[in-house]
């Protein structure tokens, strides 16, 4: 049997540790997204306040009031889609880099893993056949499983990625609708 020498576990845990590593930094830089994100949207908000108090104070008469009210549902609507559409790209950016990662280090697993059947097929034994036989198949059946999840994922992710669309374009339908309806109330007061 072949052993492991202590340079080939030194490479494999120093490739652990890169890995966990960039995948610490790709968290990060996602946090880092959102904070930003979340930072400019509280800035945004505030100021669209602190203007709509203003113009609300300014006001004459009711109707003034109801006119304001009915300009501001669309585009609060509007900006509360483009919000949640960017913390879904930062999400699914993340998520794809995990995704890359754990790929490349699957593919690694796997290159040594076979790497490291066929010496143990050169150097095995006579009559270990069968273990060996029965190693590959459970590796076989390893990989095939993995396929099978990553498909799965992939296309549950395209099914989320369309549910999302949907929704969002549902949500500004009704957005435009609320809209409309209140303009045409304010109108007819």
């Amino acid at each position: 049997m072949t052993q492991f020498s202590p340079e080939q576990f030194a490479a494999g845990q120093k490739s652990h540790v890169d890995t966990f590593f960039n995948l610490t930094n790709k968290v990060f830089e996602g946090v880092e997204k959102l904070t930003i994100l979340n930072l400019q949207a509280v800035k945004s908000i505030f100021a669209e306040t602190q203007e709509t108090a203003q113009k609300t104070l300014s006001g004459k008469d009711p109707q003034d009031l109801l006119k304001l009210q009915s300009g501001l549902t669309q585009p609060a609507a509007e900006k509360a889609q483009a919000y949640s559409r960017h913390v879904y790209e930062i999400l699914t950016g993340t998520q794809a880099e995990f995704l890359k990662a754990a790929e490349a280090q699957f593919a690694e697993n796997n290159h040594s893993a076979q790497t490291f059947i066929d010496t143990l097929t050169k150097n095995a034994p006579a009559g270990s056949e069968t273990a060996v036989a029965l190693l590959k198949s459970t590796i076989t059946a390893a990989n095939t499983t993995y396929d099978t999840v990553h498909k799965a994922t992939k296309q549950a992710v395209e099914i989320a990625e369309s549910s999302f669309d949907a929704a969002t374009t549902a949500a500004s339908k009704a957005a435009k609708d609320t809209a409309t309806q209140t303009s045409r109330a304010s109108k007819a007061a």
